[in-house]
């Protein structure tokens, strides 16, 4: 026959010997314990949730970023146009030249988001580099690429104001 915590507790202090009060404290302590761990359980599976909700995040980025990018490509290989007018070819020529600055960021933005998909996969994803802190989710919902947390980018941005100057 065995018994619970509650019966044990309940019986009178007369009745309880020394190796029922051991045996009712190391079952508290390991409902404690097991307590514990399925809290740690909890946490890691929501921790996992929300690796795999900026995995797919990022991969609609980088989907996204391909395929403006492929368009891109198209558009300035298909435009065959000769110009008459020094001024209409010049208009042209900045339009290409802009078109290839957004071309140079998208191709840019590419690069984080695989460098993002990797610091998951190797598990530092979330963990902000220069203080080892961890990047609080909102920041990370905002911008899923960043690899500082809200202060070290604050003080980032103050030292590069500061060198601006």
């Amino acid at each position: 026959m065995f018994l619970t915590c509650a019966q044990i507790s309940n019986w009178p202090t007369a009745k309880k010997s020394r190796s029922f009060t051991l045996a009712e404290e190391w079952i508290n302590s390991l409902y404690l314990y097991m307590d514990v761990l399925v809290m740690q359980v909890k946490e890691d599976t929501v921790e996992h949730q929300e690796l795999e909700y900026f995995r797919k995040l990022l991969s609609s980025m980088l989907e996204e970023a391909q395929q403006k990018g492929d368009s891109t490509l198209e558009e300035l290989t298909d435009s065959n146009e000769v110009f008459a007018d020094p001024a209409d070819r010049a208009t042209a020529e900045s339009d290409r030249s802009f078109t290839l600055r957004i071309r140079d960021r998208e191709r840019r933005l590419i690069r984080k988001i695989q460098a993002a998909v990797q610091r998951i996969d190797d598990g530092s994803y979330g963990i902000c580099e220069d203080c080892a802190e961890e990047i609080g989710v909102p920041r990370l919902k905002a911008r899923p690429v960043t690899k500082l947390c809200i202060n070290c980018k604050s003080k980032q941005e103050e030292d590069e104001h500061l060198r601006s100057d």
